[in-house]
């Protein structure tokens, strides 16, 4: 028997709006089993005594240290700009105002 009944996947076929055929809901509700049946002997080979992992190896974030360097100015920054206003960089307009 199935761990999951035919009425079930029909059940979770509504939800995600999924249009399935009379055999399409024989044949996952069989495969849906299988998967939950796999997911049960998972659940019983870890113990109490086993910790709740996401992955198997310890993760570290390699990242370096933050250092404060000086930026530019803002001349410095508009001076190879075609045209500047208001120590800002000027651009062609684009759009129209109402």
């Amino acid at each position: 028997m199935s761990a999951i009944s035919r009425e079930e996947v029909a059940h979770l076929a509504t939800l995600a709006r999924i249009d399935l055929s009379p055999s399409e809901l024989d044949r996952l509700s069989g495969q849906l089993g299988v998967i939950l049946s796999a997911v049960a002997q998972v659940t019983r080979a870890a113990g109490d005594d086993v910790p709740a992992t996401s992955h198997p190896m310890p993760l570290t974030n390699v990242t370096r240290p933050d250092r404060q360097v000086p930026g530019l100015t803002a001349e410095q920054a508009l001076s190879g700009a075609p045209e500047s206003e208001q120590q800002r960089f000027r651009v062609p307009r684009i759009l129209e105002e109402d």
